[in-house]
């Protein structure tokens, strides 16, 4: 994975960086923490910048949300359901996701697509709930780049920090994602309990 990454970059310089992290935005085969982090690692060995890598990322995330946002403007629920059964696996999405990334969306509106975009898997599927529900393209636009620019600086710098170790970075991303789903899950119970207790 190392050396196809470093050939598309080393080839394509910052349009390759834009068309893995739109293409990851879309089709998720490598997350983006590992694109991001190694994109750093690369600015320490190639003639890439910093701030040129966070603004061809950001595109890219822009460009992949935008895509995402017409989809479910144009499909709705319904037949997004279909597409998920029937392609779901290759996708690397399932109802769930779906489903979390449409309640995520009706509980806290706007802002969710600014603060989903640190939260691993519905960063991206964000994008289609404000579609379906036809959210104002140019809020939904601001909160998108807020939410990318401060996921890409982070990791990018990080990778860059790190050098060759970048692959450390990623091991830690992974505790972190695991640390939200508990903190989510946690919070639904919690949530369940006091509507419960309300409603009696």
């Amino acid at each position: 994975m190392e050396s196809w990454l470093t050939s598309i970059i080393n080839e394509y310089g910052y349009m390759g960086i834009m068309f893995l992290i739109a293409f990851e935005n879309i089709f998720p085969p490598i997350p983006s923490e590992v694109i991001l982090t190694f994109t750093g690692f690369m600015t320490t060995t190639t003639n890439l910048t910093i701030i040129g890598a966070v603004l061809s990322s950001t595109a890219g995330s822009l460009l992949g949300a935008i895509i995402l946002y017409l989809i479910g403007f144009q499909l709705g629920i319904e037949k997004l359901e279909k597409i998920v059964d029937r392609w779901g696996r290759i996708l690397r999405l399932t109802k769930k996701d779906l489903y979390r990334a449409d309640r995520w969306f009706e509980k806290y509106g706007a802002w969710t697509v600014l603060f989903c975009r640190f939260i691993p898997v519905i960063r991206s599927l964000i994008s289609i709930p404000a579609g379906i529900t036809k959210m104002n393209i140019g809020i939904f636009l601001l909160f998108t780049t807020c939410g990318t620019l401060i996921w890409n600086v982070v990791l990018i710098y990080l990778g860059a920090s790190v050098g060759a170790s970048w692959e450390e970075i990623v091991e830690y991303l992974e505790i972190y994602e695991n640390v939200v789903y508990v903190v989510l899950f946690i919070l639904v119970i919690i949530g369940y309990l006091l509507f419960r207790g309300k409603k009696k």
